[in-house]
């Protein structure tokens, strides 16, 4: 075994499993937005060279499901606002071949779509045969905003729930599977991000006061995150909550999930066709 490799199955080895084990019992006040898993203070090195390993596995699953063409990977990322949604695909997938990956990022709903039933518009996005699709924020929008500013009456939003179940069984019995992340962060940690937009003026653009209205509604977002999860972590639709106050941590999970869940799945490239040892490229 070479020392690189070596390293990699330590530092794999410290990754912690963020999956929701019991969703039922979920509390999120249980949850440590602070933890790096079984890393050290000093151990950051280590771990962003475990990110590179992963990575590149990440690439080679990828072309194995676009050449396979026969099944798809949903990853959906909810987090409240600074939570890392954008910087989190930007890092684990860089490098990975685009032609193979979508990134959606939805906002404010139009008013043709509001016309429609909530889910409508995401069903459109999700992601074809060979394809990973990426959804930065989604349908749950539908359980978390809608419900904390009380956009709709409870007697509408509650029912959603049992919709996204149904709408993640379809996906799943029809070959794509579904990653939901759900990003961790501390109120405090959101203070220093938010303060970071304000003091740097490159990240102006980022800072809306918009935030800051959200943030003062923190409890109440957090007892929806918690609803969400409780009502629609399954076994063929898993939510991870991933400590998130540490970037470096928060990207190396993510990238272990998306990849041993590839692996799982296991695309094969497709048998090519017979008589290719035969054939002589012409001058």
């Amino acid at each position: 075994m070479s020392d690189d490799t070596q390293l990699a199955d330590d530092a794999l080895a410290r990754v912690h499993d963020h999956r929701v084990p019991d969703p039922k019992s979920f509390k999120i006040k249980k949850t440590e937005p602070d933890s790096i898993g079984g890393f050290g203070d000093d151990d950051k090195p280590l771990a962003k060279a475990e990110l590179k390993v992963l990575r590149q596995r990440l690439q080679d699953l990828q072309e194995r499901l676009y050449a396979e063409h026969k099944q798809s990977l949903l990853i959906i990322f909810q987090a409240t606002d600074t939570g890392g949604k954008d910087s989190t695909t930007r890092r684990v997938f860089r490098g990975v071949n685009p032609q193979g990956v979508r990134v959606w990022s939805f906002k404010q709903p139009s008013a043709e779509e509001l016309d429609h039933d909530f889910l409508w518009r995401y069903h459109d996005h999700t992601p074809i045969k060979g394809m990973i699709g990426i959804f930065n924020r989604s349908y749950y929008e539908d359980v978390l905003v809608v419900r904390v500013k009380e956009l709709a009456p409870k007697e509408v939003w509650k029912h959603r729930y049992d919709h996204i179940n149904a709408f993640e069984r379809l996906l799943a019995d029809n070959g794509t599977r579904a990653l939901k992340f759900f990003l961790d962060i501390s109120k405090e940690e959101q203070r220093e991000r938010l303060q970071e937009r304000l003091d740097k003026p490159d990240k102006h653009w980022k800072f809306h006061s918009a935030d800051l209205a959200d943030r003062e509604h923190w409890g109440n977002y957090q007892h929806a995150y918690e609803a969400m999860i409780r009502r629609t972590s399954t076994e063929h639709a898993p939510w991870y909550v991933v400590p998130a106050n540490r970037k470096w941590y928060r990207d190396l999970v993510v990238a272990r999930t998306i990849v041993e869940t590839l692996e799982e799945m296991d695309p094969q490239f497709p048998p090519p066709e017979e008589g290719l040892d035969e054939i002589e490229i012409p001058d």
